[in-house]
């Protein structure tokens, strides 16, 4: 059966973080796979991430297995966190959430839940995504198709060719959305923009699927969820795939979740159910710790005020090492009107270099950017600052 095997593509990010291991140059730097970074370039575990993880040690009576949905604790917080506790949707039981092993795992249960309940429903994604999105779908059976979304030309949204795509989607087919901080160019439509999406997705009897990996490192927790509570109408659906690798700092735990919102309770739970069967043909019931981690945190007020601060410390890092990429690419000469990657917001930055720049970039300087030119702001630090702003002036 293997023997005749080619070796498969690189992973488009994964594989340059492979790449990146493999150079020897001492001064190389990472700007390719997205995980936030300190001011020492160090990947740090939350304060209140290891006082959680302290009382669990403490607490914790078994290791027995979750539910196939996992911890209705965990679903709880989850959902609070999304639409804030008094919410309609959580006052009326509108919602349902299953523990999933991270965003990724979350999308492809979603995935496998269109397939199963509504088979000829295509996908949309935006022009560009996250590259793993279509891969996830397709592996469920999913066509996928995609919808403008950035102007190369402004560096801007795309809207009015946007909303024009959206207003041709046939019914019932499913629109990705991202919840905040889009991956990978860091613009998000205003408000008044996501208001008129509502509409198009309201008219055309649309399922939004909001990816929402980036919760609290826009502009703050409630604000980054204002494009899903803006979509919602009473009666509405929707999907939101979660995960807590960010703004909580758990990438190797695998934490996220799947939220599923119907029009009525009954109807919410009988998708649950439905959920279910996904989880269980898949990997039958999600892992603990992070969802115990979560739980701890979330259900303390003194660890949920502290770790507000500690990622309003990561957003506010963030937000300074975008104004100093501007500013540091001027000083080193560079014309080219960089401006808006101080308005965008998130982890990354579509910087608009091309792919033999990008290329120039690897070869000759050791920095790692993807291919599409998007850039991880979080990666960057005092240090490396300067030479990545020398040297993107260089192959410019």
């Amino acid at each position: 059966m293997f023997k005749r095997l080619e070796m498969a593509p690189p992973d488009p990010i994964l594989g340059l973080a492979e790449a990146f291991d493999n150079d020897p140059n001492p001064a190389k730097i990472n700007l390719s796979i997205g995980v936030y970074k300190d001011a020492h370039g160090k990947t740090p575990i939350l304060q209140t991430v290891k006082a959680a993880e302290e009382f669990i040690l403490r607490h914790e009576a078994t290791k027995s297995y979750l539910g196939i949905d996992g911890m209705p604790e965990y679903a709880a917080a989850t959902r609070a966190l999304i639409f804030g506790a008094g919410h309609p949707i959580v006052a009326d039981r509108l919602a349902v959430t299953a523990h999933a092993p991270g965003g990724t795992g979350a999308l492809r249960v979603a995935a496998d839940l269109i397939r199963n309940v509504r088979g000829d429903a295509a996908v949309w994604v935006s022009q560009p995504t996250w590259p793993n999105h279509p891969s996830v779908f397709r592996a469920a059976g999913l066509r996928v198709n995609s919808y403008p979304y950035f102007d190369p030309a402004t560096n801007s949204l795309a809207f009015a060719e946007m909303r024009a795509a959206l207003e041709k989607i046939p019914a019932g087919d499913v629109v990705v959305l991202h919840g905040c901080c889009h991956n990978p160019t860091g613009i998000d439509p205003t408000p008044a923009q996501w208001a008129a999406i509502a509409d198009v997705v309201a008219a055309r009897e649309l399922l939004p699927l909001f990816d929402f990996a980036y919760q609290g490192f826009g502009e703050g927790l409630r604000e980054d969820a204002g494009g899903i509570l803006g979509l919602w109408r009473p009666g509405g659906e929707m999907l939101i795939a979660s995960s807590f690798s960010k703004n909580f700092g758990l990438y190797n735990e695998r934490v996220g979740a799947l939220t599923l919102v119907a029009g009525t309770a009954a109807a919410a739970q009988a998708a649950l159910s439905h959920i279910k069967i996904c989880i269980r043909a898949n990997y039958s019931n999600p892992p603990a710790h992070g969802a115990k981690i979560i739980t701890t945190i979330l259900g303390s007020p003194e660890l949920r005020a502290e770790w507000e601060e500690e990622l309003t410390g990561m957003r506010g890092r963030i937000w300074e090492m975008r104004r100093r990429f501007v500013t540091g690419l001027a000083a080193q000469g560079v014309t080219r009107d960089f401006s808006f990657i101080a308005r965008q917001h998130g982890m990354f930055s579509f910087t608009g270099l091309t792919k033999d720049q990008v290329r120039r970039l690897r070869d000759a300087y050791s920095i790692y950017i993807v291919d599409s030119g998007r850039i991880n702001v979080a990666g960057l630090t005092e240090t490396n600052l300067p030479v990545l702003c020398k040297a993107i002036a260089e192959v410019l």
